[in-house]
């Protein structure tokens, strides 16, 4: 087996999709960067990589066993044993996961560019492991709070994180369904047509204001965004939080 050691991760955790596991250039001072002591590293198939990456699912048994406490953590002087965590690749991208415990991917992490190259280099001469996993009925779902990846392609960290946080506001419009409140914010996005909008149902009104936004981001994404969670304090405190990385951000420029 292929072992790799000190190597820098940023657990992204609860995340199914891959486009939220963020690049090493998309790091902030903020995050908790960890060291993996020594790590095990997995040339995979296309399949069971992307299957890692971009779900939640539980991993196949025998890719378990073979990383069964292969993998450390290190903090100061104390080294952690990790019961499954290993770096998986497909020969053209990878990232590191680690279970804490359970048998599903639940922290994700990428990594830096020199750890990269040293992943590719160690698997030039090696083919991929082939493990058996019930892939049968496998087919990822994308739903309105789980994008597809063409509607975040091209954004920023905190545009996606932003645009998450629209689409958390909109299902909750969408679950209340109150027809005055739903013609009121699509107004607010489409003011222009508002003669037509008094005159929509539900049905209708719903499917423009989610067919309006969902693609890309702008600042009028944005501006809605603010009023939609206005008085809502658990989503208001991830609007602080990305509005404050920004900041952050300019100041160090």
């Amino acid at each position: 087996m292929l072992y790799m050691h000190d190597v820098w991760v940023n657990w992204f955790e609860g995340e199914e999709n891959g486009y939220n596991v963020c690049y090493f250039q998309e790091w902030r001072k903020e995050d908790g960067i960890e060291l993996l002591d020594q790590v095990p590293l997995l040339y995979i198939t296309k399949d069971l990589y992307n299957f890692i990456e971009n779900d939640m699912h539980e991993l196949p048994k025998a890719l378990l066993d073979a990383i069964y406490k292969r993998a450390y953590m290190r903090k100061g002087q104390e080294r952690t044993v990790l019961d499954y965590a290993c770096i998986v690749t497909d020969g053209n991208d990878m990232l590191a996961f680690d279970t804490i415990g359970y048998k599903i991917p639940v922290r994700k992490s990428r990594l830096i560019p020199r750890q990269e190259q040293l992943v590719y280099d160690m698997i030039k001469n090696t083919k991929p492991q082939s493990f058996k996993y019930d892939n049968k009925y496998y087919k990822k779902e994308y739903h309105m709070l789980s994008m597809p990846p063409e509607l975040v392609f091209g954004l920023t960290r905190r545009e996606r994180q932003l645009k998450q946080l629209l689409m958390m506001a909109l299902d909750q419009l969408r679950t209340a369904n109150h027809l005055e409140e739903l013609r009121y914010w699509l107004t607010e996005w489409d003011p222009k047509n508002y003669p037509y909008i008094r005159f929509m149902d539900e049905e209708k009104v719903w499917t423009a204001l989610y067919e309006g936004v969902r693609q890309g981001w702008s600042t009028r994404h944005e501006d809605l965004c603010a009023k939609l969670i206005k008085g809502q304090p658990f989503l208001e405190k991830m609007w602080e939080i990305e509005n404050g990385q920004e900041q952050n951000t300019s100041k160090q420029k």
